[in-house]
């Protein structure tokens, strides 16, 4: 439940259109419902201008399904992430409307319009193709949250005159997150070459010694270039997140 939802019951108990009971029955779970095996934290919109996002992965498809009714129940937007195709399959079945991506993994449905920021985006840069899936978890976060994005794939140093040719579109950008795994060198060259906020993303994209992506992460953390800020390996939504924090600030 968002805070213009909230003004508006409180509104409506004020002008005579809605009585307390009505708006109490509305509010009675706002701050959490306990379900047994999660407490769905109806308050965070509220807090963090955010609804709370579902983790799939170690959860099981009942669950998943269950706290998506309860959401769904208090009007908010869904975002699943770590979903695999059968999981999407029996979400289908209970909310026909629901999109799956099935590059990032994530399952989202609106419940109401997203206000969405109009004069900025955030540029969205792989290093190569193997590291789309964790850009477009990013990618879809950022949208579902209300950004606009520029996603520019497969740019990364073995070819770096392929990054150059989209240098106009990244700048444009009021926030980058960039995308990479084997060694992890594309936000160092990006940080000599921009003026905004740079995201990396690590990913465990890569040989033996990528160590799973520990490689990347090392060289994100000790890059020379300034502006940067790293999340964890394959954090997507992480990364999508704050750069949408960043984009509505």
């Amino acid at each position: 439940m968002s805070p213009s939802e909230i003004k508006k019951i409180l509104e409506d108990v004020k002008h005579g259109s809605s009585s307390v009971d009505s708006a109490f029955e509305k509010l009675r779970d706002l701050p959490f419902e306990d379900v047994g095996f999660a407490k769905i934290d109806h308050h965070r919109e509220i807090r963090t201008g955010y609804p709370e996002v579902i983790f799939c992965a170690g959860k099981t498809t009942p669950q998943i399904i269950k706290i998506m009714e309860m959401m769904t129940a208090k009007s908010s937007n869904i975002l699943a992430t770590r979903a695999n195709d059968d999981i999407y399959q029996q979400v289908a079945t209970n909310f026909p409307d629901a999109i799956y991506n099935e590059a990032a993994k994530t399952i989202v449905f609106q419940r109401k319009p997203i206000d969405t920021v109009v004069n900025s985006y955030i540029s969205i840069i792989t290093a190569g193709t193997a590291d789309i899936p964790v850009a477009e978890e990013a990618a879809v976060t950022a949208e579902m949250f209300g950004n606009k994005v520029e996603r520019i794939f497969d740019v990364g140093v073995a070819g770096i005159h392929r990054l150059f040719s989209k240098l106009d579109i990244i700048r444009g950008g009021k926030v980058i997150i960039a995308v990479a795994g084997m060694e992890g060198a594309l936000p160092s060259v990006l940080g000599g070459l921009v003026n905004v906020p740079i995201i990396a993303v690590p990913t465990s994209v890569g040989y033996g010694a990528n160590f799973q992506g520990l490689s990347a992460l090392l060289t994100m953390l000790n890059s020379c270039s300034a502006g940067i800020s790293v999340v964890n390996i394959d954090n997507g939504f992480g990364a999508g997140y704050l750069a949408g924090m960043i984009n509505r600030i």
